[in-house]
């Protein structure tokens, strides 16, 4: 059940986010491979791409991608927060007097985030165009250091989930993820791994707050609603 609560948690927050990851990945896609300069902007910073998106495609291309989006929410988050929920009531985290351990507690968070990585992997290949880490904390200092050193790989895996391929199923403008990484910094510089890099900012911290919000809620509601039935 701790799977199904922490699934459903995140399905609730994605409702709220999905138009920050549409305006996201629209970001990190504009101008690929190509130098500063040599293309049309659509796009020149979130609240712009925000109501070019809305104004171009209207309230529901704000919405794209929501179906995989909430599929893909439920694997991952279902997975991390509900491996993660697992770990903590068995007593891993907790000292014998109830007291957090910092070591083991962050232990615990990388083992649930890489199982939550591993099973929804697969669901974000079926992203139409939109695309780990959703921190066990909701501080905004700790989004910003997130969003900071994960945005260069998450423009890059956004990109190889995203490139054409041929009859063969395979790209046609990266071969792996290195490649992608050098062909992205030597077309666009090293400012072409931040771009989207406001967005992701402004959905992090929204998504981990509502995340846990509706985590503890539906928990607390699960919790009451077996000592009454």
């Amino acid at each position: 059940m701790d799977f199904v609560l922490s699934g459903a948690a995140a399905c609730g927050a994605c409702l709220f986010t999905n138009p920050l990851e549409v305006v996201k990945t629209r970001m990190q896609l504009q101008g690929e491979l190509k130098a500063p300069g040599s293309y049309q902007v659509h796009y020149r910073n979130v609240f712009h791409a925000f109501y070019t998106i809305g104004r171009v495609d209207g309230l529901a291309g704000l919405q794209k991608g929501l179906v995989p989006g909430l599929l893909y929410q439920f694997c991952m988050n279902g997975f991390r927060l509900g491996s993660f929920a697992i770990i903590e009531s068995a007593g891993y985290i907790h000292s014998e007097d109830g007291r957090v351990i910092p070591g083991k507690s962050i232990a615990a968070g990388a083992i649930a985030g890489v199982i939550g990585a591993v099973m929804g992997s697969p669901v974000y290949l079926i992203f139409p165009s939109e695309s780990w880490l959703v921190a066990l904390t909701a501080g905004m200092v700790s989004s910003v250091v997130v969003v900071v050193a994960m945005t260069p790989f998450d423009v890059v895996s956004t990109r190889l989930y995203n490139q054409p391929v041929d009859s063969r199923g395979q790209g046609l403008l990266y071969r792996g993820f290195v490649d992608c990484f050098m062909k992205t910094v030597r077309k666009e510089s090293m400012l072409g791994l931040y771009k989207g890099i406001g967005a992701s900012y402004f959905r992090l911290g929204p998504h981990t707050i509502l995340s846990l919000l509706f985590w503890n809620e539906l928990r607390k509601f699960y919790c009451q609603h077996r000592l009454h039935s």
